[in-house]
């Protein structure tokens, strides 16, 4: 329903009737289902429960890819042994310097 309202002299606001869609005051929560496609797990059988197919594949001792745990990968850079040597190399690197030698650059020659 649209109606014409005066707000000052020669001034007019079209005011429209908002349709507010029905609403719970509940809320919605996110349901992740149980069910999925005929699916063949390693025994044979057709699995429709996410649920039963997941079981029989851990006890046969399967992984399903994207649930396994992943050991943390120890970057070389961290470990102790690659820092000591790091700290010796500008060990060396400071003393020569400061001794007075300067490498050559081989692009001014």
């Amino acid at each position: 329903m649209i109606k014409l309202v005066q707000v000052a002299d020669g001034v007019w606001v079209v005011k429209r009737r908002r349709i507010v869609p029905p609403r719970s005051d509940l809320p919605l929560p996110y349901v992740i289902s149980d069910e999925m496609p005929p699916t063949e797990q390693v025994d044979g059988k057709f699995y429709t429960s996410k649920a039963a197919f997941r079981a029989v594949g851990r006890a046969n001792g399967l992984t399903e890819v994207g649930n396994e745990k992943l050991k943390p990968k120890l970057r070389e850079s961290s470990k102790a042994h690659t820092k000591q040597m790091r700290r010796n190399a500008l060990r060396v690197a400071a003393q020569k310097y400061a001794a007075g030698h300067r490498p050559r650059n081989s692009r001014s020659t």
